[in-house]
């Protein structure tokens, strides 16, 4: 019994020495439901983990940072707190090729949401009820979108916003209740952020990215999709005109649509969304920090200061 609790003496202050010689750093500190989450490393691990209670809510793979202006370069990983995920304790659990690499503690802060009521017509109604082979088809394509985790990083600074208007016709992660036509009542959650503005006013990319979609679709009307990073995606949709191309690169501001009022939309407003690792995240984030804050990441990783 002894020599058992020897052993296991020694594997707990193998793994502490193991996770004190590891540099990481966790931006924010205390996110709160909705929030993006940089979990940056000084050495290569392949996955972080977001648990609550013990449950996993969200995930992301680590990719490569490289830093040209000779600062040491980094492994990041960008992932997302459900907005439904109760403020408290969570954990970031770290995994490699061999395992649990290590576990990161922090606290979710609480953060409240709006609610609202939409009344659909019978059009309305019919078009988010019905299911045919093409809304299927269309639902797989955008979850194979997101399901994608590439290794290109193409924005690295803030967003800009995707319109000049600054009237906001429904917020991030605000509690929907659809009244439809027949009397039924569906709740959902608003994944992104919709401005209302007149037909035909521009609509920007709020990042460089590369665009993966740019089509017409049935409940989203006509829709654009961009590519900013490993498992990050801006999406935008309800056009009334797409003027981006598929699979061409485009800028922080470049013009790539116009707004309309297409597919599952009660008037003309552009649906702002962003993606990440699939978790619908609150856009405005990255409008107010970086996306990759490369200053503040290697001044707790390596102590840096530039």
């Amino acid at each position: 019994m002894k020599r058992v609790s020897i052993f296991l003496l020694i594997g707990l202050f193998f793994i502490a020495g193991l996770n004190a010689q590891i540099r990481y750093a966790i931006l924010p500190d205390s996110p709160r439901p909705g929030d993006p989450i940089t979990v940056a490393l000084s050495t290569p691990a392949e996955e972080a983990l977001l648990l609550v209670s013990g449950k996993q809510v969200a995930k992301a793979a680590f990719f490569y940072v490289d830093d040209t202006s000779g600062i040491p370069c980094y492994f990041a990983a960008i992932l997302a707190v459900p907005s439904t995920a109760a403020s408290g304790a969570a954990v970031i659990r770290l995994n490699n090729d061999k395992g649990v690499l290590m576990e990161i503690p922090f606290r979710i802060a609480p953060r409240d949401f709006h609610s609202e009521t939409l009344r659909l017509d019978p059009a309305l109604t019919t078009l988010v009820t019905t299911s045919n082979e093409q809304t299927r088809a269309e639902s797989a394509r955008l979850w194979q979108i997101l399901n994608t985790t590439g290794n290109q990083v193409y924005h690295e600074g803030q967003f800009v916003l995707p319109i000049s208007t600054t009237r906001r016709t429904s917020r991030f992660g605000t509690r929907r209740v659809n009244q439809y036509s027949d009397g039924r009542r569906v709740t959902s959650i608003h994944a992104g952020v919709d401005f209302g503005a007149p037909k035909g006013t521009e609509v920007y990319a709020c990042g460089r990215g590369r665009v993966i979609l740019a089509r017409a679709r049935i409940i989203s009307g006509n829709s654009i999709i961009i590519e900013h990073g490993p498992g990050i995606y801006s999406i935008y949709y309800h056009l009334d005109t797409i003027t981006a191309q598929e699979d061409s690169i485009v800028e922080a501001g470049e013009i790539i649509g116009l707004v309309g009022s297409t597919g599952f939309s009660t008037g003309p407003h552009l649906h702002w969304e962003l993606r990440i690792s699939t978790e619908n995240t609150d856009p405005d984030i990255y409008v107010d920090r970086p996306l990759l804050d490369k200053t503040l990441i290697t001044s707790k990783i390596f102590n840096i200061r530039r």
